[in-house]
């Protein structure tokens, strides 16, 4: 009787348009539930290194626990992550190395949807070190992994049809960056974008409550404020001249968000020929000094770097050091996916974008007066169009731009 029972509910979470409303529900609420308990193991393992909770807006310092190495400490850190990480990887799910997304859309065009369940828990834990070791990435690329395999997970367990494993994977992403971001409208563009790229009714209405459910999740953790929550709201063009600008800026942006990727993608290819057939779990362990010595020279570089972030667009850098941090930025989110180290490139998109936005804001503003706008306009912008040229995914851009920095209008 209870087998019978269990097997019909099953059949109805696996065809019904019900049933797929519910599985959207609770991989939703898992998605906000992982993003949740991922953004503190990230601060659980930087604490571990660092003493803090978060590491880089206070330049060159010491880690707490280990204050007789002085500033000299993020030399050793991304070795030892790498230490742990890279035969964690290598060991039980190879596919966690890297930022993830790719590796999720691969299983949405070509495997069916199917993802293995071990990928959830490596992949928390492995970015998760090299975050909190030093390692200049983002989270979301791994929480859209994370939710994208629990989804997979389930949808296999009830059998689903590959069509609507397809669909239930998309909504493990979408739910994964909308908690991550506080971003519900983010997170379903994400998903049908990037990873689902087909349109339906049915698969809409279930993208969009599973990121609605993970926001909600989200929030009951971390507040409703925007994830920028320093940014002024109130940001607005005042002039057609400032239009004019913008298209540059617009164009400055595409060419660096092109760059970005490029650089990612040629490097990594060149350093796997460099490598060789040496064991790749030693990888992170050697290119973790190489790692080092760049946070050596400029820790601002360490981990994910919102509140980096959050000092240049209050306007707490210099320009030469704004720019710098543009550069620098580009060359540790590289370096860190070059030696095999684990994380998400959604993120360096945004800093990318918002040094090189305030960078150029803090020119204009110089040659042209007040009347053009402040920096933090400029900076908002070319966040939207680095990551929009880096993923080609202009909607999603958008979106995360407005609902991020609050600026709705």
């Amino acid at each position: 009787m209870m087998g019978g029972r269990s097997r019909r509910t099953s059949d109805w979470l696996a065809a019904s348009k019900l049933g797929l409303l519910a599985m959207a529900l609770v991989v939703g609420a898992l998605a906000g539930l992982g993003a949740a308990a991922f953004r503190a193991l990230i601060y659980f393992f930087t604490w571990v290194f660092t003493g803090r909770a978060t590491f880089g807006q206070q330049g060159h310092a010491a880690s707490l626990h280990l204050p007789f190495l002085g500033g000299w400490f993020v030399l050793i850190v991304p070795v030892i992550a790498g230490v742990i990480y890279g035969p964690l990887i290598q060991r039980f799910a190879r596919e966690t190395r890297g930022h993830g997304v790719p590796e999720v859309m691969l299983a949405v065009a070509e495997n069916g949807g199917r993802i293995r369940p071990p990928v959830t828990i490596v992949k928390a834990l492995a970015s998760a070190l090299c975050i909190g070791g030093g390692g200049s990435v983002g989270r979301e690329g791994p929480i859209v992994q994370i939710g994208s395999a629990l989804a997979s997970t389930l949808g296999q367990l009830v059998r689903m049809s590959e069509g609507r494993l397809r669909v239930i994977v998309a909504c493990g992403a979408a739910g994964g960056i909308a908690a991550t971001f506080n971003a519900p409208l983010t997170g379903m563009f994400f998903g049908f974008e990037i990873v689902l790229k087909e349109f339906s009714l049915d698969a809409l209405a279930a993208t969009i409550l599973s990121a609605v459910t993970a926001d909600v999740i989200s929030r009951a953790f971390f507040g409703a404020a925007p994830f920028f929550a320093g940014i002024p709201h109130d940001l607005s063009v005042t002039n057609d001249f400032t239009y004019l600008l913008i298209a540059l800026l617009g164009i400055t942006a595409g060419l660096i968000g092109v760059g970005f990727q490029k650089t990612l993608y040629k490097g990594e290819d060149v350093t796997d020929a460099l490598w060789g057939e040496r064991p790749a779990w030693l990888r992170p362990v050697a290119g973790g000094l190489l790692l080092g010595l760049l946070l050596l020279a400029l820790p601002q570089m360490y981990g994910v770097g919102d509140p980096v972030m959050n000092r240049v667009f209050a306007n707490h850098f210099v320009l030469w050091f704004v720019a710098i941090l543009l550069v620098g930025k580009i060359l540790a989110a590289s370096l860190t996916l070059w030696i095999g180290g684990s994380g998400g490139v959604f993120a360096p998109s945004l800093f990318i974008g918002a040094a090189a936005g305030t960078a150029f804001g803090i020119i204009v503003h110089h040659l042209f007066g007040p009347a053009v706008g402040p920096p933090a306009l400029y900076g908002v912008v070319a966040m939207g169009g680095v990551f929009a040229a880096a993923a080609q995914a202009p909607l999603t851009s958008i979106a995360s731009v407005a609902e991020m920095t609050g600026n709705l209008r």
